[in-house]
């Protein structure tokens, strides 16, 4: 079952950033660092960087902050935080697709409910990066792909080549994973595109019907190793 939430967490991602992108005049949603080199490009290009983009990374560090103090208060309560959060994640990822079909599309990248959509659909993602550095560590990001591309060509040239010592048959497990993973964003960025294109701001309701999956998904609570030993 973790596999495939990491399957779904990698489309969720790929979907969200591509459909955000879109939708919102180039706002990445889930890989919010990217914001740094468009509200760059801007100012190149004499332009005054749009609000959401300037605002999505402080909004996201204040959503993973108080995910991780909700987390820890839930913990020790014996409450299942894990579920609780993806749940939270689903409400934002709702109201998001909500404010997306009553007011979309924006043609002002600014308007305040452009803003509160992007917004949202960041702090849905802040959530996701949350619980995957807490609660599924040995899983790799599910919201940017670089590293993971990377460990994928470096675990490809080692099963070619193999160097003393390598240990084929776990090259070969993370080879699968990190594949299913990158091919699941790679997807969900397409899907996205194609979906913009023949429904419109409908599209953003894909990523709540897959957080329904996700939660489904769950098994056990995936509880971190040091906060619940």
């Amino acid at each position: 079952m973790k596999v495939l939430l990491a399957v779904l967490l990698c489309f969720n991602a790929g979907f969200v950033d591509a459909a955000g992108f879109v939708a919102l005049g180039g706002l990445f949603a889930a890989h919010v660092t990217g914001n740094f080199v468009t509200i760059a490009a801007s100012l190149a290009h004499g332009d005054t960087p749009s609000l959401a983009k300037v605002a999505a990374l402080p909004v996201f560090a204040v959503v993973v902050l108080c995910a991780r103090e909700l987390s820890l208060f839930l913990a020790r309560r014996g409450r299942d935080d894990f579920r609780v959060l993806m749940a939270a994640k689903l409400v934002l990822l709702a109201h998001a697709a909500l404010v997306a079909v009553q007011s979309g599309p924006f043609y002002d990248h600014d308007a305040p409910a452009a803003v509160m959509m992007g917004m949202t659909l960041v702090a849905a993602m802040a959530l996701q990066n949350a619980l995957h550095r807490t609660h599924l560590t040995d899983s790799p990001p599910s919201t940017m792909m670089t590293g993971t591309f990377t460990q994928l060509l470096v675990d490809i040239a080692n099963l070619w080549r193999p160097l003393e010592g390598t240990n084929i048959p776990a090259t070969r497990a993370r080879l699968g994973r990190m594949s299913a993973n990158l091919a699941a964003f790679i997807f969900g960025c397409l899907s996205a595109a194609l979906l913009y294109r023949a429904v419109g701001m409908w599209c953003l309701f894909v990523p709540t019907f897959v957080a329904v999956a996700e939660i489904f998904t769950l098994g056990p609570d995936p509880a971190p190793e040091k906060d619940k030993a």
